[in-house]
């Protein structure tokens, strides 16, 4: 097995471009900042094993990366100010040559501004927000090797313009610490504004709960409802959304899983509870945006490796760290990225302090991944490629991958088992209409019925506004049209704990 997997090894080293050119020697000082907390599924323990596979992939006898010498340091970032203390810590006895994460979005932050500040590379599977797309000064030395938030909503872009959907409700969990669901539908929100009318509402079930009867008034007013949250949260809404009976094709939902896909699909809605079958009919209309996975034979030699590494270490406190997702694979890629730009640098007549030309040499190219071609653009972001997946059979409540989205070339790939219908609006329901059973007209003539019904909801609905008011119910809603957007300056940015943000502060 061992003599097999160095074979593999050796082979595709052999697809790695520059095989003609004189193998460089040099020791490059690696610092790895990630959160020593196995709770994060980018901990230490769970990263390390594929980013010392990416080491011997490199050290094949003969190749011509063989002579990069990496010297890894892993220190704990956590997901706050103490990566930036551990950059400074670090540096005090020797600067890095180069740095791979901090992930977190407020541990990236400070250490992006400084690294930059020190002409040192940083490449982090993680930064995915949109503020950390403006590489003209403090972030000009990140390169993101995992497709950002904006690269995502893309997607979305696509779907807009393909199917003529006009407006869209956001919808996400905001848990004012690590903002996840926040950072994501702020790229949602920045894609669409400029072309479709957007509202979003920020909900925090861990201090609040969930009232999703409010979250339904909004859903009236729109086409396309997207969603960031837990399984358990999203599973709430769509009960209740079913309950309304607004599952029927007026309107399309969407949830974006793009960490852990596998909690979605088949089962997501499975609880084992009463209320398992009216969840399954619930998520026939809910469709979920995840990354598209390929795999190659090269990627299951590297996922076996890294699990069995895992495994050998036994951390007790680490359930399922042998799950291969994008940040563990992303970190193999990152030390392959930079070493084809040292590589490439050297022969050029730079050294490994010249961080900004080493920077720029990854980005704008395309190479040969652990799972498949990763393709970085001009400003040193990967293209993002994206699935959208669809319940397919509704008696079994089972997923599967209905189209795919290609970002490099901004293309749709729709499969045997799409089903254009699921993706088409049948009709606008402005009025609660779906909450009203079935009754005579008792001799009334219908606009007479009409009118009272609307009438009395539309009251309702100002008596329901004035109490939520009054209770300073926190939903934060923003609602502009594209053109109030531009009046008004849709390029601001604000801060948010010292990241910029295009996003209406929650």
């Amino acid at each position: 097995m061992p003599c097999f997997i160095s074979l593999c090894l050796y082979i595709w080293l052999g697809l790695l471009p520059g095989q003609t050119s004189a193998t460089v020697i040099e020791d490059i000082e690696v610092l790895v900042m990630l959160p020593k907390n196995n709770s994060y599924i980018f901990s230490i323990a769970r990263v390390a094993p594929a980013i010392e596979y990416a080491k011997q992939r490199l050290k094949i006898s003969g190749g011509v990366y063989s002579g990069l010498n990496f010297n890894v340091r892993y220190e704990d970032s956590d997901c706050g100010n103490d990566a930036l203390f551990s950059l400074v810590d670090r540096s005090c006895e020797k600067k890095p040559d180069l740095v791979l994460g901090p992930v977190c979005e407020y541990a990236a932050a400070p250490v992006v501004r400084m690294a930059s500040h020190w002409n040192i590379p940083v490449i982090s599977t993680g930064a995915l927000a949109s503020g950390f797309s403006d590489k003209e000064k403090e972030y000009s030395h990140l390169t993101r090797i995992s497709p950002s938030y904006l690269k995502m909503a893309e997607t979305f872009s696509a779907m807009f313009h393909h199917f003529n959907w006009k407006d869209a409700l956001l919808i996400f969990d905001d848990d004012k610490k690590e903002r996840n669901c926040y950072f994501t539908l702020e790229g949602v929100h920045i894609k669409l504004m400029e072309e479709y009318h957007t509202v979003h509402i920020a909900i925090n079930t861990k201090e609040e709960g969930l009232n999703a009867d409010d979250i339904i008034n909004y859903i009236y007013e729109s086409e396309v409802v997207i969603m960031c949250a837990g399984a358990d949260v999203v599973r709430d809404i769509m009960l209740a959304v079913h309950r309304r009976r607004l599952t029927n094709g007026s309107y399309i939902f969407f949830n974006i899983e793009l960490f852990n896909s596998t909690s979605y699909g088949n089962g997501s809605w499975k609880r084992g509870d009463k209320y398992d079958s009216e969840a399954r009919q619930a998520y026939s209309a809910l469709n979920t945006v995840t990354l598209l996975r390929t795999v190659k034979p090269e990627f299951e030699n590297f996922s076996l490796e890294v699990k069995r590494s895992i495994q050998k270490a036994g951390l007790p406190d680490c359930d399922n760290c042998d799950n291969i997702n994008m940040f563990v694979e992303g970190f193999h890629d990152a030390l392959l990225l930079y070493a084809l730009a040292l590589h490439e640098a050297i022969r050029n007549g730079l050294t490994k302090k010249d961080g900004a030309e080493i920077t720029y040499r990854m980005w704008n190219r395309t190479f040969e991944g652990i799972a498949g071609q990763v393709s970085m653009d001009f400003n040193g972001d990967r293209y993002g490629d994206f699935s959208v997946m669809s319940m397919t059979n509704t008696e079994a409540g089972t997923y599967e991958t209905v189209c795919n989205y290609f970002g490099v070339n901004e293309s749709f790939q729709m499969l045997p088992v799409f089903n254009p219908e699921h993706f088409t609006l049948r009709g606008r329901h402005r009025v609660h209409h779906a909450d009203l059973p079935d009754t005579s007209s008792g001799g009334l003539g219908v606009s007479a019925v009409t009118g009272i019904i609307v009438g009395a909801l539309l009251g309702t609905a100002l008596l329901m506004a004035f109490y939520f008011i009054r209770k300073n119910y926190t939903i934060t809603i923003e609602r502009r049209t594209a053109r109030e957007e531009r009046d008004i300056g849709k390029r601001r940015q604000l801060r948010e704990d010292s990241i910029r943000s295009n996003f209406s502060a929650a």
